[in-house]
């Protein structure tokens, strides 16, 4: 899960790409209002560095510090299968904690240049059946973003991993056994666009023709 690697992180933000991305529950992070503070200097040996008064803790204990109540019911799509969905499918439901923090660690701190630490999403999904919150994610979406949204986002990996079970089962990705790099990017191009076509074909048919598919 490349999201708990805080390098990783720090890469995405370098190349201004927007992401939300999986985190571990040891993840440490300071709330939002957590302000570096210098202790006074005694006069002998360093001067003290500025920190934050009380240390960092992990993304889990955030969320439960938050409490239940925190979470709001969020419906990210709709699955394959019957329920109780405007389109007569299942509702994919849950309930989810999105807070402001401080991600802490020692690359965060050297990546800011200075004693404050950037602001980022925590989103955790608690379940109304759940005794503590079982998965998390970390964005650095726009302090104005929509819980809905930070939501929707995090559930994307189903898509993708949908696609490139498709891409592989059906449209031959796996298929290829050459030994160049430029076999290899010829064939993955093709794929790639034979899945585009299929896509495309897939969004601009009705309701009605896909079923029938």
């Amino acid at each position: 899960m490349g999201g708990r690697t805080a390098a990783f992180r720090l890469g995405l933000e370098e190349r201004r790409l927007d992401y939300v991305v999986g985190i571990s529950t040891t993840t440490t992070a300071q709330p939002e209002e957590a302000q570096p503070h210098t202790p006074p200097y005694s006069g002998r040996g360093p001067r003290p560095q500025p920190a934050c008064p009380e240390p960092a803790r992990t993304v889990k204990n955030l969320v439960i510090a938050a409490g239940r109540q925190a979470a709001q019911p969020v419906q990210w799509r709709e699955g394959s299968r019957p329920g109780s969905g405007r389109s007569g499918l299942k509702r994919m439901y849950s309930r989810f904690v999105a807070l402001r923090i401080r991600p802490a660690g020692r690359e965060i701190r050297k990546a800011a240049g200075g004693p404050e630490l950037p602001v980022r999403w925590l989103l955790a999904e608690w379940p109304a059946g759940e005794p503590e919150p079982v998965q998390f994610w970390l964005s650095n979406l726009p302090a104005d973003t929509a819980l809905a949204t930070l939501v929707r986002t995090a559930k994307l990996r189903w898509r993708i991993e949908h696609d490139y079970r498709e891409m592989k089962q059906a449209l031959g990705l796996a298929h290829f056994e050459g030994r160049t790099w430029r076999g290899w990017h010829h064939h993955v191009t093709l794929v790639s666009v034979a899945h585009a076509f299929c896509t495309l074909q897939r969004i601009t048919r009705s309701p009605k023709e896909t079923a029938l598919a």
